[in-house]
């Protein structure tokens, strides 16, 4: 069947699987199949990709109808960034409509860390932007945990990209740490020790913060709070996409669909192992 081009193709692939989760799963392990039926150099990266969506699917928020219209629509965005990528590098007409789908098609073409996380993040941040409105339907709880996601993705890009800016002197240990090929990237970007499998999220915030498993909150707290302005400029220029600076408030206060003055659970005082990590890894 002839497609009119790579976008259209995404289009239709994306819509048929729209009302089906497990669709939407199978739609990403062909991405990483390859273009051609075997991509065993893009094999390695599916688990950080596998990971995130297979969380989504137990809470249920990619369900219809009782689902979330945010995360339904985020999804939808990186599947049809990597869809329209896949398209163009099998032969379908077209160049890339966003700079999200380039990158997704450099990735294909030159599969490693660094351009796994441009892509990745790239299709995250447009989608971020695009369905602010969609945000902030969502409760305090999940708007809370889609700020910490977006955090933790643009911390671990940089742990690839600008080791210096993530680890400081231990910048040596950076890129192995965050490479999507590795298993730590996977529980880091779940948060599946944290978040029950359900949706919507009930009870306090409070809850859910105490249940954060200690390696994921002390690196919140001991390593990324000090630099997270620095990560947030310098995601804006990589990404070439200024308005991600702006999802920092000038008190260092994630702000996407949030309000700066809601401070408490995002500077909390640090723990021992907390300021332990502060001075083992400087900002």
């Amino acid at each position: 069947m002839a497609y009119a081009s790579a976008r259209d193709l995404a289009d239709q692939w994306v819509a048929r699987a729209a009302d089906d989760p497990i669709a939407r799963r199978q739609l990403m392990i062909r991405l990483y199949n390859g273009p051609r039926g075997a991509g065993p150099t893009h094999l390695p990266f599916r688990r950080a990709a596998l990971a995130f969506l297979d969380w989504q699917v137990r809470r249920g928020v990619l369900a219809p109808g009782t689902g979330s219209p945010w995360w339904r629509a985020m999804n939808a965005s990186l599947l049809h960034d990597g869809c329209e990528a896949f398209a163009i590098s099998a032969g379908v007409a077209g160049e890339p409509s966003t700079s999200a789908v380039a990158a997704a098609l450099d990735f294909i073409h030159r599969p490693d860390a660094v351009t796994w996380y441009r892509a990745h993040n790239l299709s995250i941040v447009g989608a971020y932007l695009a369905h602010r409105d969609l945000a902030e339907t969502e409760n305090r709880v999940e708007r809370f945990f889609l700020n910490l996601v977006l955090l933790r993705v643009l911390y671990a890009h940089a742990m690839v990209a600008h080791p210096r800016l993530a680890l400081g002197r231990l910048a040596f240990l950076a890129p192995r740490l965050g490479d999507p090929r590795l298993g730590m990237t996977s529980v880091f970007l779940s948060l599946s020790r944290t978040l029950p499998d359900s949706y919507p999220l009930a009870g306090g915030l409070e809850a859910y913060v105490r249940r954060e498993h200690t390696v994921g909150r002390v690196l919140d707290i001991g390593v990324i709070q000090p630099r997270m302005r620095a990560v947030y400029d310098w995601a804006a220029v990589e990404l070439d996409e200024p308005r991600v600076a702006s999802l920092l408030s000038d008190t260092g206060i994630p702000s996407y669909a949030w309000d700066p003055a809601d401070a408490e659970h995002w500077q909390p005082a640090p723990t021992r192992l907390a300021r332990l990590a502060r001075w083992a890894v400087p900002s």
